[in-house]
């Protein structure tokens, strides 16, 4: 009874397996199936099975990657969100850009002031690459002793920048004397008295173009030999005076040059001058009567009245000057109230040569140095002032309308020498 018993006890349920078709279905990659004659009892149970396929193993985690990697690479709408945030990002560059823009042009401004205001520069700062500068400045920046071997060199540099023999030897002996004397204590007081004694050298010269208001027109005849500036020279007292409230007209009296009468008429056309011209190859002569009519019809102030470059060797051009002086003095017997030489600062000695031809053709009343603060070695000025004794009326230290100075005998020896032997 008891076998009976066991014999129809109910067993318990038994616990479902996967067969082998259906693991090799659910895992194609799995490992060969197991062999055919394994029992279903001992198969491999679902819940042992579930819990590994969470496990990182190789096989589950690689196919998952190759799955994610190939997405990104597929999707091209990825690059479009870059694009579309560029567009209005560079529209923003370029409202930044332009609103920066005035803020340069306002900086900017600053910046051009200095030099705007360097023309308006003092003398030494132009005239100290002269060679009467460099000669004499390295000289006594030496701090040397009191004895004749100073004197010496002094004379030597006065020589070198083209003061001439006369004005020089007479400069040295001067200070001989009084060294002699006992008047200087050192060389810085040679220095003062030397500087004292170019000025006095210079100031009988340094006196300005005064204009006499019952003469209208006041007229000024250039003169010079080529090349010396005339013509600019004319522009830039156009400038001047123009800017000094005066009313003026320009006389094209150059009809040798090619391009002179053109060279003046855009001067006249820079500064709002009237300027009178025949054309090239006209008489002087005769363009200098017109202007001379025209400026008394309109009642001007100064009438300008340029002149052909000529040498001072050659008479018959020399000859023609006076001419042109007659024919003025036709309508005005006291014109030309200032003959007005231009002088080249580079020449050196052989201006003097230039002025006394010219003072004998048409007597020389004022001079105009030029080109100073180039190669010119500045002396010529004190050998002008010693033989002629003719009034400097302007200096021309720079390129600029500004530049054309008013002579001034202490500050053109300022420039050329130091206050003292630390200065």
């Amino acid at each position: 009874m008891a076998s009976w018993f066991r014999r129809n006890k109910p067993e318990a349920e038994p616990r479902r397996g996967l067969s082998i078709e259906e693991l090799a279905a659910a895992f194609p990659g799995a490992p060969a199936a197991a062999p055919a004659d394994m029992d279903a009892a001992e198969a491999v149970p679902l819940e042992v099975l579930v819990e590994p396929v969470n496990e990182p193993t190789t096989e589950p985690v690689r196919a998952p990657t190759i799955e994610v990697a190939e997405a990104p690479v597929t999707v091209t709408p990825v690059e479009a969100p870059v694009v579309e945030a560029a567009e209005p990002h560079s529209e923003h560059l370029l409202e930044v850009l332009a609103e920066a823009a005035p803020v340069e042009a306002a900086v900017a401004e600053p910046v051009t002031q200095p030099t705007a205001a360097r023309p308006a520069s003092g003398w030494r700062e132009r005239l100290r690459g002269t060679g009467f500068a460099r000669s004499l400045g390295s000289l006594f920046s030496r701090n040397p002793k009191l004895d004749d071997e100073l004197l010496d060199e002094i004379e030597t540099a006065l020589l070198t920048a083209d003061v001439g023999v006369t004005a020089s030897t007479q400069l040295v002996e001067s200070l001989r004397k009084r060294m002699k004397s006992r008047e200087f204590a050192d060389a810085n007081a040679l220095l003062r008295a030397l500087r004292t004694d170019l000025i006095a050298l210079l100031a009988p010269v340094a006196k300005p173009l005064e204009f006499d208001r019952s003469k209208r027109p006041f007229v000024i005849l250039t003169v010079g030999v080529n090349g010396v500036g005339k013509t600019t020279t004319i522009g830039k007292l156009a400038r001047r005076y123009k800017d000094e409230g005066r009313s003026l007209m320009l006389a094209a009296g150059d009809t040798f040059r090619a391009a002179a009468v053109a060279q003046l008429q855009a001067w006249g056309e820079r500064n709002g001058v009237a300027v009178i011209a025949q054309g090239q190859d006209a008489d002087p002569a005769s363009v200098a009567f017109d202007a001379m009519q025209a400026a008394t019809a309109r009642g001007v102030d100064v009438l300008i009245a340029d002149t052909a470059g000529r040498l001072h060797t050659q008479q018959g051009l020399m000859a023609e000057l006076g001419k042109i002086r007659r024919v003025i003095g036709k309508l005005d017997p006291d014109a030309p109230h200032e003959v007005l030489m231009v002088i080249d600062g580079t020449t050196g000695q052989n201006a003097i040569s230039q002025v006394r031809q010219f003072n004998a053709a048409v007597n020389v009343t004022g001079l105009v140095v030029t080109k100073l603060d180039g190669t010119a070695k500045g002396g010529v000025v004190f050998a002008l002032a010693r033989e002629f004794g003719i009034p400097i009326r302007y200096a021309g230290i720079g390129e600029g309308p500004e530049d054309l100075r008013v002579f001034d005998a202490e500050a053109f020896v300022d420039a050329l020498l130091p206050d003292s032997l630390t200065g």
